[in-house]
């Protein structure tokens, strides 16, 4: 009885596959008949597999776990961004896009069978708690990753609000430490903005949900109110961005390109190649010179932005080397039960780049630092010297010196201590790479071409 179960299992799964083969009207192939053959045995072990499972595991376990299990190792084996989601996942997923979920506000993706942060969202726990793009985390509530999933492990992480929870993280040469984190409700502002020096916009885009787009043209008109139509240069910072959706990408990258292709994506067959163009006259910055941030946190459509803007020479980028996440994910929801999440192409850039893997370059290379005033004591100036000669044509023995774009002081590298969030710096003071992306668009401002007066 056991072996006729195993068998029907086999052979209604091998119809299914087979059925597109048996509408045809020619006869099926040699290659082909041996090509399913190959199938129908691979096949009947999965069944023996199965059955032995269930009958002869230490515990009971019910057949949909055994078969969710399958199918989820079956999708994670393919790379580390394909998976399955239960009915529970996909709709946590869903509310994930849409803004607000709970956890610790991390993006995570596995490593030779560790979890890799991605980036963590700015202002949520994983963020002050100090954890940094590049970190990997090797245990969970003492339970080590290795063997997990990555839904597993997500799965782990997530709990009721104000829970706590301690991650064993190795980052770089440093040894192990060990992180407590509080649970929250993550809201996700995905976009913010402030006037810097009353004349530069600044843009931060945490995240690519569903309100990126709205978001950037609503700072934009902020930006411009409080600067009296008087802008001289945008800075979007796409640091720590770990991604989210195509379509708000391409939206956000066609707010700043006016013509031309924004987005390429080919898949296995040809004839699922597309091609996202930016639509005619959308610049809604006219032609602002612009600086892109971006660092090793920056993923996926964060790429996609900073290649559009990179390639149409729209935009200077400056910061460090990008993820490298060149894959586009379908979402394929399964009727009744949860959905699938495949990798079903690459994208490129609008000069035909695939950056998987090998991320983007900044045009500017800069390392994040930090800025140090240095106490140099009282400094004498000209017009404080005992007789000394007065301005003819200002009329007036001290002029006071144009206020500095930057505060002076000296850059050294930053600390590796733990509980440091890095995203609080972002859009600061003492944002050292926003520092110099500012004496950037200074200078191009500088020698660049005049807007023409009112």
């Amino acid at each position: 009885m056991m072996r006729f179960r195993h068998f029907a299992i086999s052979a209604a799964i091998l119809v299914w596959l087979m059925a597109p083969s048996a509408q045809s009207a020619d006869a099926p192939q040699p290659q082909a008949a041996a090509h399913n053959a190959d199938t129908y045995r691979e096949l009947d072990l999965f069944g023996e597999v199965f059955e032995r499972v269930r009958a002869d595991y230490v515990d009971k376990v019910s057949d949909k776990h055994l078969i969710e299990a399958a199918i989820n190792g079956m999708l994670s084996s393919l790379d580390p961004h394909s998976s399955y989601m239960d009915a529970k996942d996909f709709a946590e997923m869903q509310v994930q896009v849409q803004g607000e979920f709970g956890g610790l506000g991390i993006e995570v993706t596995m490593e030779n069978g560790l979890v890799k942060v991605v980036s963590p969202i700015d202002g949520t726990p994983a963020a002050k708690a100090g954890l940094k793009p590049g970190d990997l985390i090797v245990a969970i509530d003492g339970q080590p990753v290795s063997g997990m999933s990555l839904n597993d492990a997500v799965t782990k992480m997530r709990g009721p609000v104000g829970s706590e929870i301690k991650l064993i993280v190795r980052r770089s040469t440093q040894p192990p430490f060990t992180v407590s984190i509080k649970r929250a409700v993550i809201k996700v502002q995905s976009v913010r903005s402030q006037l810097i020096d009353n004349d530069i916009g600044y843009i931060r885009i945490s995240s690519f949900n569903e309100q990126a787009d709205s978001g950037v043209r609503s700072a934009m008109k902020s930006l411009e109110a409080k600067s009296h139509g008087k802008l001289a240069g945008i800075v979007l910072d796409l640091r720590n961005n770990p991604g989210g959706l195509l379509d708000q990408a391409v939206a956000v990258a066609n707010d700043f390109v006016g013509r031309g292709e924004i987005v390429s994506t080919r898949g296995r067959h040809p004839d699922d190649a597309q091609r996202f163009d930016a639509k005619s006259g959308n610049d809604i910055s006219h032609g602002l010179p612009m600086v892109v941030l971006i660092n090793g946190g920056s993923a996926s459509a964060s790429e996609i932005v900073a290649g559009a803007l990179k390639d149409h020479h729209r935009a200077v980028l400056l910061g460090t080397r990008s993820f490298g996440k060149g894959s586009v994910q379908t979402i394929i929801q399964l009727p009744g039960h949860g959905a699938m999440r495949l990798t079903t192409a690459r994208y490129y850039t609008p000069s035909g780049r695939s950056i998987q893997a090998t991320g983007i370059e900044p045009d500017i290379v800069v390392e994040p630092a930090k800025i140090e005033r240095i106490a140099t004591g009282p400094v004498v100036h000209e017009s404080d010297l005992k007789g000394a000669l007065k301005n003819a044509e200002e009329g007036a023995t001290k002029s006071p010196a144009a206020a500095p774009a930057t505060a002076p002081g000296k850059t050294t590298a930053p600390p590796a201590g733990d509980g440091e969030d890095e995203s609080a710096t972002f859009g600061t003071s003492d944002d050292y790479q926003l520092a110099r992306a500012v004496d950037m668009l200074r200078g191009l401002a500088l020698f660049g071409p005049k807007k023409a007066a009112d």
